[in-house]
């Protein structure tokens, strides 16, 4: 028999869960439908553009290259935004009281946040790459680790996605932390090019990009090629998720900017 009070968090945990999916999918026309559509442009823009002129693998044209780059950063921003804008948006309106009050564990807290947001990150880029597949041909060569690659980056996504919305205290402040460090981090890190094709000095610096080994393994998924090992890139990737995992946790414990 199922005590009382694990039924109650358990119900509580999906509970919130629920609420966050819902959230982002009652405005799917603006949460989904918008991303892919950047993707959709940046693709077009930059595969009719760059097709002839830039060759990264051999037997691999730069459409093909550059798709999987997209797919990736759309889910890795719309993972962190999933989480941040529902923080920020429920601390300026007052009702992240009602979630705090709830009987749930800090654990469960994050966990119902950061699956969301890994829900609407794989669906955000599940949807960027039916809508650009059809430019090129696409292959599979080992699926397990473009899943892997996918789940850990949506969840460390997730997670600096509740830091940033706990740190913040405004819009304005949560746009900063989003324009000057998630945005340049997943710009730079390989969507659109190798790092071989960089001088010494910015490959050196790219090594300290953690998104450019979201992005170099997820890619390894598809072609089976990659700038560095999966492995490598697993390893950098699992052990950063801890890192912004324990981060989150322990601001929830605290109550850090959350309870005035």
């Amino acid at each position: 028999m199922i005590p009382q009070q694990s039924f109650t968090q358990t119900s509580g945990f999906f509970a919130l869960f629920y609420k966050e999916v819902k959230r982002f999918w009652r405005v799917s026309f603006q949460t989904v439908a918008a991303p892919v559509l950047t993707a959709l442009l940046y693709l077009m823009i930059f595969g009719h553009v760059l097709e002839d002129h830039v060759k990264v693998y051999d037997k691999i044209s730069y459409t093909a290259f550059l798709i999987p780059g997209l797919v990736m950063m759309s889910l890795l921003q719309n993972s962190f935004a999933n989480t941040s804008s529902s923080i920020i948006q429920s601390k300026i309106t007052g009702n992240l009281i009602f979630v705090l009050l709830a009987p749930l564990s800090h654990f469960e807290f994050f966990s119902a946040y950061v699956l969301a947001a890994m829900v609407r990150g794989i669906v955000v880029g599940l949807g960027v790459f039916l809508a650009t597949c059809w430019f090129t041909n696409i292959s599979f060569e080992y699926p397990l680790w473009i899943l892997a690659f996918a789940l850990l980056s949506s969840a460390v996504l997730g997670s600096l996605g509740l830091i940033g919305g706990i740190w913040a205290e405004k819009f304005d402040q949560l746009a900063a932390f989003q324009n000057f460090f998630i945005m340049p981090a997943t710009m730079l890190s390989g969507v659109f090019y190798s790092i071989h094709t960089l001088p010494a000095i910015w490959q050196s610096i790219s090594h300290f990009n953690p998104f450019f080994y979201m992005i170099d393994g997820f890619r390894y998924g598809f072609f089976g090629e990659s700038d560095i090992s999966p492995w490598f890139s697993l390893c950098v990737i699992a052990a950063f998720l801890v890192g912004v995992a324990i981060v989150a946790l322990r601001m929830l414990a605290s109550g850090y900017k959350l309870r005035h």
